[in-house]
């Protein structure tokens, strides 16, 4: 059984966080989904709904695999020098790491990403990846694996990367099959990218 830390903070994006978990959360017997926060209170999305904390970054670091997902509000989390702390050690030690949209932003800013291939919302991109000079961004990009490291493009493409994480956890047939199970069309490409390129947003 591998745990997940699954971050949220204020703001989060909600398809950002719920479109991965219901893609890694539906491999029960194998991951434990743990949600994390700053503080115990719950957690409000952008959307309005409000989430259980199960431990506070100050109670473990120890998880086998960390999720970030993004939002706006991701670059004001990246003011808590805990926070960032907390994730520089727990990116140290994981089997993967996966972020979201702006959550990549916010991991590249701890300076984990550096030197490595990542990619992020297109909507945001040239505003944001300014934010972390040192990571090689990838314009045109669903999704992008390097190493322990896998950061998606925005909101639904990191159910896309869920399954890619999957099909290196389980197999590509087990990636699939949660796939068909969510009735769900996995664009497994991490290189198909819509949204970039002459006749996308960047």
């Amino acid at each position: 059984m591998r745990t997940m830390a699954a971050l949220v903070f204020p703001g989060f994006q909600t398809l950002d966080y719920f479109g991965p978990i219901e893609m890694l959360g539906g491999f029960r017997d194998e991951i434990e989904v743990v949600t994390v926060a700053q503080g115990s209170d719950p957690v409000v999305s952008r959307h309005g709904q409000r989430i259980v904390v199960d431990r506070t970054i100050a109670e473990a670091t120890d998880y086998d695999l960390l999720f970030l997902p993004g939002g706006d509000s991701a670059l004001d989390a990246a003011k808590d020098p805990a926070l960032m702390d907390w994730i520089r050690t727990v990116s140290g030690s994981a089997e993967c790491v996966l972020a979201v949209c702006t959550g990549t932003v916010l991991l590249g800013m701890t300076g984990v990403l550096d030197g490595r291939r990542a990619t992020t919302n297109k909507l945001d991109f040239t505003a944001t990846v300014p934010l972390a000079p040192k990571v090689e961004w990838v314009k045109q990009a669903r999704w992008v694996e390097d190493g322990t490291f896998f950061t998606s493009s925005g909101v639904s493409a990191g159910m896309d990367m869920a399954l890619g994480v999957a099909a290196r956890l389980f197999g590509r047939a087990k990636a699939e099959e949660m796939a068909y199970g969510s009735e769900y069309i996995w664009n497994s490409d991490p290189e198909r990218d819509p949204f970039a390129g002459p006749a996308g947003l960047v």
